[in-house]
């Protein structure tokens, strides 16, 4: 029996070693951080340490696949030479340095999104400049660095003392041992990247179980493989025309004349006085609904939002669809139920598509983006100037994209404040007001997206704005607080403000983790309209979603439109509550206290959904609700995927 140790194995079968030592540990801090937020039994930590073992020993065997063969096939005489040497050395830097690199980045990731790799991190990799930029600020970057290189040195240095470099260069190892180890791995390494998903580590309903028994680079190429998820392959299904049939009876509100069969295309008389007023739509970044006094704050981070809550058309009870901003811009853009993978702002064949800003141009109004920084990031600047809308952002060039809209850069001269995200929300907001102006001098209507960037890591913005020190999410809150407050002062003094609707709403929230696999109060964002004309203040305590937002608008001001969206008036008599929330691959469908929870390998599971408590227990629910459910999320996919949300 060949000893491992003594063989030209030894340096592999050590860096297997040191790789799961390394994800215990890392799993360790994860399990102290998440200890904070939800209770652990006996049984749930001895599962995520035993499949976390499992997935770890998977990953390193994957890792150390390409080396198993070139260990197996260079032969003795080339085995023992300098350059071969030399050569393992380096591989072996590489990916002690990559995989250190990994972990520190799963603790950075897990801070942010309580989470394994996925989606967001895939992502990431894209937006090289942004991401580099963010964690710099956000962290000591050159400790770090030294701190990582400081710590392979320190394992370099314990392999040479046990010997592993010294036995692996010179021992002999014969073939035929050779081909049962190295085959023996391999095999192992490809079955476990054949047959084992990373969803194989979900059981039960305590997320941060789920999330703890993953290994974080099995994470990463797993959501990297399933980027996009073709919902007749992965979920539950029904007929196609019960679907269209059970959609339409929802949308079917008074008023309401479908055009053609299988589609929600319709028209919407409104029944008020019609009126045509600018509007301003602040969409704020990670802005979570208890970090207002009106859910229990008491931190007095927003009495700007607070005291326009009291005063305004306040959704006391809306939901994002999504964890991300580009989520919350199909939601707001689209009015559409979350589709399984990206989001649309981010796909491919998503020009020219039914949208909000459709809507406000067949009405006479000009469509603007404005964003603090790069709209390239996230596709955000080819979506909008390729569904009807303006952009104006801060790009470092202007690029050769191919949109409709036309692009306009931020100046400097225009710049206060600026951190990897883009400038600060007081300086985006000045920039709104200058192209108000200039739209008011020259008679035209505005509907503005506005996409905040102060709310985000590294939380950085101007000196002496509030009392508060920079570099906390609290911090930025407050931070950007002010400067809506600011905002509002300023443009209360502009001759086009009294026909100048401002809606303030978050993307999403600021942590969507929690005990539940979907933590249902994760999603629970604020919404605000005001200065609408002869609407007095209201506190809508139904519960709505962000997709409502428009709809529930247009019908306020008596307008006759087009629709291809889900949202609904939800002022409307006939309005039956319900919300739609999602994951890149959990679905949910909300109505009442009825959940409905859609996920691969056409799974559904049914919960009674008690709001007090934010708990949810198994329960079987009619056909009717979970059907509901299904068909919403089936058309809305079909609808997108087969090009009819397109322009008619």
């Amino acid at each position: 029996m060949t000893n491992l140790f003594k063989s030209r194995y030894a340096i592999l079968l050590g860096f297997i070693i040191y790789f799961l030592l390394f994800s215990l540990l890392i799993r360790s801090i994860l399990f102290i951080s998440s200890s904070q937020h939800s209770e652990f039994t006996f049984f749930e930590v001895l599962r995520f340490y035993t499949v976390g073992l499992f997935f770890d020993l998977g990953t390193a065997l994957v890792l150390t696949a390409l080396y198993s063969a070139y260990l197996l096939i260079i032969p003795e005489r080339f085995y023992h030479q300098k350059w071969n040497r030399i050569f393992t050395f380096l591989i072996f830097l590489f990916f002690l340095v990559i995989t250190l690199f990994s972990f520190f980045a799963e603790l950075t990731f897990w801070q942010e999104f309580e989470s394994r790799f996925n989606f967001i991190a895939v992502d990431y990799l894209i937006y090289t400049y942004e991401v580099i930029h963010n964690i710099n600020e956000s962290y000591p970057l050159p400790l770090l660095i030294a701190g990582m290189l400081i710590i392979a040195s320190v394992i370099t240095y314990i392999f040479y003392r046990l010997k592993l470099f010294e036995n692996s260069f010179d021992s002999r190892t014969p073939r035929k041992p050779r081909i049962v180890i190295s085959s023996s791995l391999i095999i192992l390494a490809i079955l476990f990247a054949t047959f084992i998903k990373n969803s194989a580590a979900e059981h039960g309903n305590n997320r941060y179980v789920n999330e703890l028994s993953k290994a974080g680079i099995y994470s990463f190429f797993a959501a990297f493989k399933n980027n996009e998820l073709n919902y007749h392959d992965f979920y539950s299904l029904i007929g196609n025309d019960s679907a269209f049939k059970i959609v339409r009876n929802q949308l079917n509100e008074k008023g309401t004349t479908f055009k053609g069969i299988n589609s929600i295309y319709r028209e919407i008389k409104g029944t008020a006085a019609p009126y045509k007023p600018n509007v301003i739509l602040i969409t704020v970044e990670s802005l979570s609904a208890d970090f207002l006094a009106h859910y229990g704050n008491t931190e007095r981070l927003t009495p700007t939002l607070d005291s326009i809550a009291d005063n305004s058309i306040f959704f006391s009870d809306m939901y994002a669809t999504g964890t991300r901003t580009v989520r919350g811009m199909e939601a707001l853009t689209l009015a559409i139920p979350p589709t399984p993978g990206s989001s649309i702002v981010r796909r491919m064949d998503n020009e020219n598509l039914f949208t909000v800003g459709h809507v406000f141009k067949d009405k006479g109004y000009v469509n603007t983006f404005f964003y603090g920084g790069d709209g390239y990031f996230d596709n955000m600047n080819h979506f909008f100037g390729s569904n009807g809308y303006n952009i104006v952002d801060r790009g470092r060039k202007l690029l050769n994209e191919t949109y409709a809209g036309t692009r306009t850069l931020i100046q400097d001269k225009d710049v206060t404040f600026e951190n990897a995200w883009g400038i600060c929300d007081g300086d985006i907001f000045n920039v709104v007001i200058k192209d108000a102006d200039t739209k008011y001098k020259q008679h035209r209507l505005f509907n503005n997206f506005i996409m905040t960037t102060s709310n985000h890591r590294p939380y950085t913005f101007p000196d002496h704005k509030i009392n508060m020190p920079v570099g906390s999410r609290e911090a930025a809150v407050r931070y950007t607080d002010y400067a809506i407050g600011n905002f509002l002062n300023q443009i209360k003094t502009k001759p086009w403000f009294d026909n100048t609707v401002v809606i303030i709403v978050a993307d999403h929230c600021a942590s969507s983790a929690g005990k539940n696999e979907i933590d249902i109060s994760k999603y629970q964002i604020p919404c605000m309209i005001l200065n609408l004309k002869n609407q007095p203040k209201m506190n809508i305590s139904k519960m709505t979603s962000q997709i409502d937002l428009f709809p529930t608008l247009w019908s306020l001001l008596g307008w006759n439109y087009t629709s291809e969206f889900y949202g609904k008036d939800v002022l409307a008599d006939t309005y039956e509550p319900r919300v739609f929330l999602g994951t890149y691959q959990k679905l949910v469908y909300l109505k009442g206290d009825s959940l409905v929870l859609l996920s691969p390998q056409r799974k559904v599971d049914t919960y009674l959904y008690n709001k007090a408590k934010n708990e949810q227990k198994p329960f079987k629910l009619p056909l009717r609700t979970v059907n509901e459910g299904i068909a919403n999320y089936q058309t809305a996919f079909d609808l997108f995927t087969d090009g009819k949300l397109r322009l008619k």
